[in-house]
């Protein structure tokens, strides 16, 4: 298959279009800048600009572009840069998409963040989104944005991502020098449930959906056991030989975190029923064997 990818060049990108490849698959990735090689094609996203005869020959199309969500969570720039930078990419392929006369599939990133804050609620993708969180919002206006190619009849995937535990990105390779120390910390009361999933079982699951044609609609990337704060933080603190006694109040977290602190204190218990129901099996169904590959994954 010829597969496109926009955003190809960060972690998740990258171990994707890896992985394609040595699967026997054509991958082209999308740059802003001149392409430096035959496997590269130029866009623009903010200026509409895209291939459309690349994009009419692929069988896939990838999205997981999109501005870093390490920023400060205070700043109306960072906040305006993260919903932009994935709307707009979104919504360029979508609309290039609907133009083909051949309709490949789109695979379009999203987030877990989609559901809100929803305490021990079982979320399936079935579930509707609630709240007016940062994130939550921007998932939602992300989604619209991949809308056009279903109009058109495009089997269209929304990958709604968990946090990807790698020790090459964040959150754990922030996380895990302070739990080394000593100091890692519940956040709140630690009741709160906290979807992760491992970066091999990212990739297994979208390669999963590129190759076959039985599942379309939101798709939720996170390990079937869905721990709470508290067990995370047990978990990862048994990785590393170290305690973790010390709390993180709310009461501090919100202030600080500004605009993220929903992703810090709320609660998502999702589960992937969409990729179980198609017979997906994950590798690393529960918080401790995910932590085990993070930490073990290799370099970039």
């Amino acid at each position: 298959m010829k597969i496109v990818i926009g955003g190809a060049s960060g972690m998740l990108g990258s171990a994707l279009a890896r992985e394609l490849r040595q699967r026997g698959h054509e991958v082209v990735r999308l740059t802003r800048r001149e392409p430096s090689t035959a496997d590269e094609s130029q866009w623009d996203p903010y200026a509409g600009l895209v291939d459309l005869d690349l994009i009419g020959s692929a069988d896939v199309v990838v999205n997981l572009a999109g501005a870093p969500l390490i920023g400060n969570p205070h700043s109306q720039k960072w906040a305006a840069a993260v919903r932009t930078s994935r709307v707009t990419t979104t919504r360029v392929l979508a609309e290039a998409i609907s133009k083909c006369g051949r309709l490949p599939t789109y695979l379009a990133g999203n987030g877990i963040s989609f559901y809100g804050d929803r305490g021990a609620e079982v979320l399936t993708e079935s579930a509707a989104s609630r709240g007016d969180g940062l994130l939550t919002s921007v998932t939602r206006d992300w989604q619209e944005a991949a809308q056009p190619a279903a109009d058109a009849g495009a089997r269209v995937c929304v990958l709604r991502t968990a946090p990807v535990l790698d020790r090459n990105s964040a959150p754990l390779k922030q996380l895990l020098p302070l739990f080394k120390l000593g100091l890692g910390a519940k956040l709140g009361d630690g009741r709160q449930y906290f979807p992760v999933i491992s970066r091999r079982d990212w990739v297994d699951a979208v390669v999963f959906l590129a190759e076959g044609d039985g599942v379309s609609g939101p798709v939720n990337l996170c390990c079937p056991e869905t721990p709470t704060n508290a067990e995370f933080t047990q978990a990862l603190a048994r990785a590393v030989h170290r305690p973790a006694f010390l709390p993180a109040p709310a009461f501090v977290l919100r202030p600080a975190a500004g605009r993220m602190a929903p992703e810090l204190l709320g609660s998502v218990n999702a589960r992937p029923q969409a990729l179980l129901d198609a017979g997906f099996e994950f590798r690393d169904p529960d918080v401790a064997s995910v932590i085990a590959a993070g930490m073990a994954s290799p370099r970039p």
